[in-house]
């Protein structure tokens, strides 16, 4: 189905999509940037989006940035993904930067956003050992000492640490009675004496990591909003998070989709191309119905959010995230299957689109907890 954009639109998609043919279309261009897979995150490559505008895309005009909407920002996400352009840095940036817009002081503002416009990563940290999905309790603690805090505790499962300048740190300031409260933001330099980023290894490559505070000291200028209320800031940024998410799965199930078709259009077994039988035919249509509902379901989220940006569409967003990242995972896995022992094979690619695909349904909010939160919004 064809897609209605706007003439601005339609230029973003083929300006995109030509650099990702450009710089990392073949496999062999991919595998350079990545040292083959291992670092999904190519700093040159970032930069040079950086000099085209693309990465403050959303931030305001007056640090640099494009001024644009999420309508604009999930386009840019959904064809870097679908490129498989490795700048897996930028997602975790864009989370970063809208809290520092939203909740910053114009100091923080300043370093923050016109870094970002110029190719620097930023990173977000939040879970811990014994808190995921459960942020309340967090136990990672920034007590009060002369000047500003000390941080001691531990965090984990935090992307892209290891390349940012900065992590936005969620730390316990003080208990209440309600867990949520007492929860306090921070901008701590990652080059900071008293914390240590240590990789995790995966199956997707070096971009986790483990970070240790040990009497870790922040200035009070390194506060993120108001102390104490960090909870209610976050709550501002879930329809961020959720939508970055959909589009990047969104446009990495159309990439597992199009190499399956090509694959299935000319592979032949009994005299005739594989995708002819119904067995796979059948799924091929499926798959494509079922991108074309996650499609319009992110385009049209996207665009409310625009028309009410000071709106929380807890619901809309939430849905988007679980439909476009189980989407994501069942496109590669039906991909894997219908080219079998080649699906397997790194030559083709499948099995890292499979990789990507299966985790994107953990972080951000596990399929689990988007359910959780849509059935909520119906009074469940």
């Amino acid at each position: 189905m064809p897609r209605a954009l706007t003439d601005e639109r339609r230029d973003l998609v083929t300006a995109v999509r030509d650099f990702c043919r450009r710089e990392c279309g073949t496999k062999e261009q991919r595998d350079e940037l990545t040292a083959h897979g291992r670092e999904p995150h190519h700093q040159g490559l970032y930069e040079k989006m950086a000099d085209l505008g693309w990465l403050g895309i959303s931030l305001p005009e007056e640090y640099g940035g494009g001024g644009q909407g999420m309508a604009e920002l999930c386009l840019f996400l959904e064809e870097t993904s679908y490129g498989l352009a490795p700048i897996s840095g930028f997602g975790t940036t864009v989370i970063a930067a809208a809290a520092y817009e939203r909740f910053g002081t114009e100091e923080q503002k300043r370093l923050v956003l016109e870094g970002v416009v110029k190719g620097r990563v930023e990173a977000v940290s939040m879970s811990e050992p014994g808190a995921g999905s459960d942020v309340g309790a967090l136990t990672c603690r920034a007590e009060r000492t002369r000047g500003g805090y000390l941080i001691n505790g531990q965090k984990t499962w935090c992307s892209n640490a290891h390349l940012a300048d900065h992590v936005l740190l969620i730390a316990r300031t003080s208990r209440e009675d309600a867990k949520h409260r007492g929860l306090t933001q921070f901008m701590v330099d990652t080059g900071a004496e008293g914390l240590r980023i240590s990789g995790i290894d995966t199956m997707g490559g070096r971009e986790v990591n483990d970070l240790y505070f040990t009497d870790c000291f922040v200035p009070d200028a390194a506060v993120v909003g108001t102390p104490g209320r960090a909870w209610t800031q976050l709550m501002a940024g879930l329809n961020l998070e959720r939508m970055i998410l959909a589009a990047l799965m969104l446009g990495l199930a159309r990439r597992a989709f199009d190499d399956t078709l090509a694959y299935v259009r000319q592979r032949e077994q009994f005299g005739r191309p594989v995708g002819s039988f119904q067995a796979l035919k059948h799924r091929i249509a499926d798959m494509a119905t079922e991108l074309e509902c996650a499609r319009l379901l992110l385009d049209d989220t996207a665009a409310a959010i625009d028309a009410e940006p000071g709106r929380v569409f807890a619901r809309e967003a939430s849905m988007a995230k679980l439909k476009c990242t189980e989407l994501a995972k069942h496109v590669t896995l039906e991909g894997m299957q219908m080219m079998g022992g080649y699906g397997y094979a790194t030559e083709y690619g499948m099995e890292a689109l499979l990789r990507s695909a299966v985790v994107s349904t953990v972080y951000g909010g596990t399929s689990e907890i988007q359910r959780d939160i849509i059935g909520r919004s119906y009074g469940l």
